[in-house]
């Protein structure tokens, strides 16, 4: 398995929207909700494509099998 790059937040939780966005994945929220549609995005294993997902501390997210993600506080 990949190295997961940890992704540093402050609050209690970030949206699968904002962390594309914070992860630099996307350029801009407005992309969001076609890159979750045209993408596969995995949320501690789960296939999610909700924009809304909250993604709390030490969840781990793979996207397109090729990048690999850790929220940390």
């Amino acid at each position: 398995m990949s190295d997961f790059k940890k992704i540093r937040i402050e609050s209690d939780y970030i949206t699968l929207g904002q962390f594309l966005k914070f992860a630099n994945v996307i350029d801009n929220g407005g992309e969001a909700k076609f890159f979750i549609a045209e993408n596969s995005i995995l949320v501690n294993g789960e296939d999610c494509k909700m924009r809304g997902k909250k993604l709390r501390e030490n969840d781990k997210i793979i996207i397109n099998n090729s990048l690999f993600f850790e929220i940390v506080k």
